[in-house]
């Protein structure tokens, strides 16, 4: 069977990315499903995102296979959906996979019957398994239907069930907000505690995903309530993750996740919705507490998206790749070689050690991902910025132009009318041409990651009014 291409009109980057594949992809709509009700096979549901490593690692090893495109074309209809643009879908079969497997994550991959409901979930996939999967899948769907379609019809009452007793609990909240208030916000405090890494910050284990609306819960709860575990966990959790990899200690901005407990290296795309969240929650905390450390980063993540994510047209892009060069991380990663020939000798040995680049390395190859565990940071910019400048000395990028709301303007509004923090003169200062950022080239640092998709207009000067 010949893969149509239903995908090249698609406003989504993502979509974009997989129009030439030999999978004979669908996007989300009736035709879809009712194609594959007519043929008698599964749907397979694939959700990713443009900046996504593993969504494009399974792309590469799979959906751009001839013998695997042949598979699916074969078994199921495959239907490719943006999570960024469709995060309605997103949000009910991740719930799905969650419930099934205890666990989510991005590339999203379902197998669902023609009416919609999901019988198999899963994550990222080995092309030796998805093709053997597929191939089991196919074979069950045939000899046991029954026991599929009563499994898909159980999933899909769970989930019915579960969004109904949410949305009763919403409702008598409203009508009565104080009723229970006090004993179920205590009561996850309490919850929060008992998963709370204090040696590490954050909550449970490896990995670690950001908790922006958390710490916002925590700041409130005591601001509201004077408990003092509240504020502990809230702040050892967001020095923990401003002092790691996953923050970008030169350029600002966060990280989708660290793969490790201890925030050291991070999974490289940067996302905007996060740094949008990250930077309302740091400010929080700069208010509620004065921490120089709490309002450096929200200004410098604000500063980040502006500077990284702004396009010519007076947009922002929803995120920037893991990848740069076809290598994940490449563009953020260090060796103490590097920083001695950037900043000599006795410079570099400094900061080096103030930045936890090592000989061994921290991520792969002897590479490292720069931390700020001390808090020598005057002298540690000093060295930043000249690194800095060193690591933007790249090709511009080219920014795709979809619309795509984002938090990023309310959370400007919380800090810009305080005074601007004073960052050191050194700090690196970028160029700009059309498309994109560039600097001189020709010291051997990689390309920038590329961005995607953007998002609503920002006011010229990057400032706009808090919506609360």
């Amino acid at each position: 069977m010949d893969a149509v291409n239903r995908l090249k009109d698609s406003t989504s980057p993502y979509l974009l990315q997989h129009a030439d594949n030999p999978v004979d992809w669908w996007p989300w709509c009736d035709q879809a499903f009712a194609e594959a009700a007519e043929r008698d096979v599964p749907v397979l549901l694939s959700v990713g995102y443009a900046a996504c490593h593993w969504c494009h690692v399974m792309a590469h090893e799979s959906f751009e296979d001839a013998e695997t495109a042949a598979l699916l074309n074969e078994h199921v209809v495959a239907v490719k959906v943006d999570r960024e643009e469709r995060p309605d879908v997103d949000a009910v079969y991740m719930t799905a996979t969650q419930a099934m497997t205890g666990q989510g994550g991005w590339p999203m991959t379902v197998f669902m019957t023609p009416d919609k409901e999901p019988f198999f979930c899963g994550t990222y996939y080995p092309r030796d398994y998805l093709q053997q999967l597929v191939l089991n899948i196919s074979r069950a769907w045939r000899s046991q239907r029954d026991g599929v379609t009563g499994q898909a019809r159980q999933v899909a009452s769970a989930l019915a069930e579960n969004a109904a007793t949410t949305a009763r609990a919403l409702r008598d909240a409203a009508g009565d907000p104080d009723s229970g208030f006090e004993e179920a916000t205590d009561a996850a405090v309490q919850a929060l505690g008992g998963d709370y890494d204090a040696a590490r910050g954050g909550f449970g284990g490896a990995p670690k995903f950001p908790p922006s609306m958390v710490l916002e819960f925590l700041l409130r709860h005591h601001q509201r309530t004077g408990a003092a575990a509240a504020l502990r966990m809230a702040e050892g959790t967001a020095e923990a993750m401003a002092r790691g990899g996953m923050y970008d200690q030169l350029g600002g901005g966060f990280a989708r996740y660290s793969v490790d407990a201890g925030w050291v290296v991070p999974h490289f795309e940067k996302m905007l919705y996060d740094n949008a969240l990250l930077a309302r929650a740091y400010a929080s905390l700069w208010r509620l507490t004065g921490s120089d450390l709490a309002r450096r980063v929200a200004q410098e993540t604000c500063d980040w998206m502006l500077r990284e994510l702004r396009t010519g047209e007076g947009g922002l892009a929803a995120s920037l790749d893991a990848d740069s060069e076809g290598e994940e991380g490449r563009f953020y990663v260090w060796r103490p070689a590097e920083l001695r020939a950037i900043l000599g000798a006795q410079d570099g040995e400094f900061a080096a050690r103030a930045f936890g680049v090592t000989e061994a390395g921290t991520f792969e190859r002897g590479a490292s991902v720069l931390q700020l565990r001390s808090r020598c940071w005057p002298r540690a910019a000093t060295g930043s910025g000249r690194a800095g400048t060193t690591r933007w000395s790249r090709r511009g990028t080219g920014w795709p132009s979809r619309p795509w709301p984002s938090a990023a303007c309310c959370s400007r509004g919380r800090i810009s009318p305080r005074p601007r923090a004073t960052r050191p003169a050194c700090w690196p200062r970028y160029t700009w041409r059309a498309g994109g950022s560039s600097a001189p080239r020709g010291t051997g640092r990689p390309e920038a990651p590329r961005a995607r998709s953007t998002t609503t207009p920002v006011p010229p000067g990057g400032s706009s009014r808090s919506a609360g």
